[in-house]
């Protein structure tokens, strides 16, 4: 159980790492939708190729938008390109960094559908069985009253009546079966070579430093709108709880109930208060709420946090009688 909390909590700290799970999840269940999937080829030589067509590229693009909506990345990229400059200049690098990080993420489920469907190759078959020459194989059924075409259109449908005891259309299905494999192994072997490559000689041809500081903004970014949120929630929770208990203080009698309060007893309540209004930052109208939203995303603050960091900090000491210092705290 304690494993599971600490996982849960590095995934909830990572937003890189949400985002990778996410791509591999989506990864999976186009996987997974493919072999549940029910493919039925028209057999008709005017409809094969586009329903290849379809089956081929809809659903890679259909998986392609749900990874860019789905990944964190996308909302802080159109944050960070469309807000208004204000005290921050904006960073291009940045923006660039999260735009490709999103795109590979996004593009990964659909380079799988597409890589799956090459090496089960049903869809190829169906799209390219029309363009195979009969005469590289025997036993084509002429005794059917149909052309050439219209037979070969049929060769993915192996229930058929034409082919019934027939070795034609498992040979016909083979071969380009074959050359659909070949296609989906040179696309893999093609992207894992042009990653290694690009792994290889990026950092000939990049700077270092440059790259550094492009991943700490954007890591920066998505921090600093986690924390701007956690902190908004927080607020509005204490905004709530005064709203009610001021409603309900309003609404009560007069009447009060007067106890002797013993001197060594703390007030829980006044502390409880002081750390409400801690939380509520001094923002406690609806007014204020609104201002100091539209100053967030009209007018980021510029990133300067000399003030804050070098801010004096109180120190209590304790003397004895004769004013010779015992112990110090900040």
């Amino acid at each position: 159980m304690e494993r599971m909390k600490l996982v849960l909590h590095y995934f909830q700290s990572k937003s890189e790492s949400i985002s990778n799970v996410i791509c591999i999840v989506l990864a999976l269940v186009s996987v997974k939708l493919y072999t549940s999937f029910d493919f039925n080829c028209p057999c008709l030589p005017q409809y094969n190729k586009l329903y290849s067509l379809g089956v081929m590229i809809v659903p890679p693009i259909i998986l392609f938008f749900l990874g860019v909506l789905v990944n964190r990345h996308t909302g802080i990229m159109m944050d960070e390109w469309l807000r208004p400059v204000g005290n921050r200049s904006k960073n291009p690098a940045v923006v660039k960094y999260l735009f490709s990080a999103m795109l590979q993420r996004a593009m990964l489920a659909p380079m799988v559908w597409i890589l799956v469907t090459l090496l089960d190759g049903k869809i190829f078959i169906c799209a390219f069985s029309v363009s195979v020459d009969p005469a590289l194989f025997s036993g084509l059924p002429n005794n059917t009253g149909l052309d050439v075409i219209k037979v070969m259109a049929k060769v993915p449908c192996k229930e058929d009546i034409i082919f019934r005891n027939s070795s034609f259309r498992k040979a016909v299905s083979r071969y380009v079966r074959c050359y659909s494999q070949a296609v989906g192994w040179s696309i893999l072997l093609f992207l894992i070579v042009l990653g290694a490559i690009g792994r290889l000689v990026k950092p000939y041809f990049d700077d270092h430093a440059g790259s550094l500081q492009t991943r700490y903004w954007s890591n920066y970014l998505d921090v600093e709108q986690k924390l701007f949120d956690e902190t908004c929630v927080l607020h509005a929770r204490d905004f709530a709880r005064k709203c009610v208990v001021q409603f309900f203080e309003d609404m009560r009698e007069d009447a009060v109930l007067r106890l002797p309060h013993p001197l060594f007893v703390t007030n829980p309540k006044v502390e409880w208060e002081d750390e409400e209004e801690e939380r509520l930052h001094g923002v406690s109208k609806q007014e204020q709420v609104d201002q100091l939203l539209n100053k967030w995303y009209y007018n980021k603050p510029e990133l300067d946090v000399t003030r804050i960091a070098h801010r004096p900090k109180s120190c209590v000491t304790w003397e004895d009688r004769n004013g010779k210092t015992l112990y110090s705290d900040v």
